[in-house]
This record gives C-alpha cells, sequence and structure tokens, in this order.
C-alpha cells in the first residue's frame, strides 16, 4: 500500500499514520519527523531546515525530496509506504510523481482530512503545551494554515483530477476516524472485519 496523507498541519495526520502502519504493514514517513531528525543531530541541511520552520515557512522543494528519495529507497519502503506531510504544493506533487514513477512505486490512494480551523488551532495549543514544539506555536500554526490553504490544498485537486483522493472527516473520536479511512482504501488493504 503507498499512501499520501493530506490535511492542515494539525489535522491528524500522524496519528493517524501511526495507526496505520501497524495495520498495513507500511512505514509511516513524516517529512516532519525527517526534517525534526536533521534539526536535532545538528547537520547543516537541519540547521538550515530549522531557521525555515521556525520561521513558520516550508522547507524548499528540493531539500525533501531528496530525503525523501533516499528514505524510499530502504528495504523496509519497498512493500509500501504511508507519507505525512508531503507533497504541499503542485510542484512537490509533480516532482513525487516523477520519483515515484522512477521508483515504480505508484501511489494507491491519497486521503485527505476535512478538520475546521478552529478545531485544528485547539487541537495544536494541546500540543504546543505537552510538548513544547516550536513548529507548534499557535502564531506559527496560524501562518503554516494561510501556507496550507494557498498552496497544498489545490493538491487535492491534482490528485483528485488522477482518481486517487478520498475525503474523510477528521473530526471525533481517533478510532472513528481511523475506520473512516480504512473504510476509503482500496480493497484488500483494509483490515479484517473493518
Amino acid at each position: 500500500m503507498r499512501l499520501v496523507l493530506l490535511g492542515a498541519p494539525g489535522s491528524g495526520k500522524g496519528t493517524q499514520a501511526t495507526r496505520l502502519k501497524e495495520t498495513l504493514g507500511v512505514p509511516h514517513i513524516s517529512t516532519g519527523d525527517l526534517l525534526r531528525a536533521a534539526v536535532s543531530a545538528g547537520t547543516p541541511l537541519g540547521l538550515k531546515a530549522k531557521e525555515v520552520m521556525d520561521a513558520g515557512h516550508l522547507v524548499s522543494d528540493d531539500i525533501v525530496l531528496g530525503m525523501l528519495e533516499e528514505r524510499l529507497s530502504q528495504d523496509d519502503a519497498r512493500a509500501g509506504f504511508i507519507l505525512d506531510g508531503y507533497p504541499r504544493n503542485l510542484a512537490q506533487a509533480d516532482a513525487l510523481d516523477g520519483l515515484l514513477s522512477r521508483l515504480r512505486q505508484p501511489l494507491d490512494v491519497v486521503v485527505k482530512f476535512e478538520v475546521p480551523s478552529d478545531a485544528i488551532i485547539g487541537r495544536v495549543e494541546q500540543r504546543f503545551k505537552a510538548e513544547g514544539r516550536a513548529d507548534d506555536n499557535p502564531d506559527t500554526v496560524r501562518k503554516r494554515l494561510e501556507v496550507y490553504a494557498e498552496q497544498t490544498a489545490p493538491v487535492a485537486n491534482f490528485y483528485a483530477q488522477r482518481h486517487l483522493l478520498k475525503v474523510v472527516d477528521g473530526v471525533g473520536p481517533i478510532d472513528e476516524v481511523t475506520e473512516r479511512i480504512t473504510g476509503v482504501l482500496p480493497r484488500g488493504t483494509a483490515p479484517a472485519g473493518g
């Protein structure tokens, strides 16, 4: 199963990807986690990414695509993957298509989470208090939501035109959202009984 999760920052992509990786038996690949690991390690890329993320901006496409190509080439991703946080704009969606074509791993489905902005801001404020992630600062999140609406939301149309897009309501108990997602996955990929 090769799956992309789309949704605004704080819409629940990471939470659901963590649950789905067990069900589907494929790795959860979060560009945010890849970037945070580079920041934590203090690599040149990580330092550059930290400056950009702290300002509430998105890291450049070429940096993220290079990191993804390296990650998707690893053995555990050969049977599939769950991408969380990428693609974030039309150029990235097009670049991802090219990359997956070269790797001979076309996407099976793209799931978009629908969550109102006020619910997202509330979720992220709670996460900021609990975890203290700099990119969860409420002001930074409001800026990221603006960038999402402008740049990332059109990616849904890109995948809708390719008949890959499924939209799920991302509000409600975590188990219910998981059931909604597994309910839209292509046949043969949903868990038994679901």
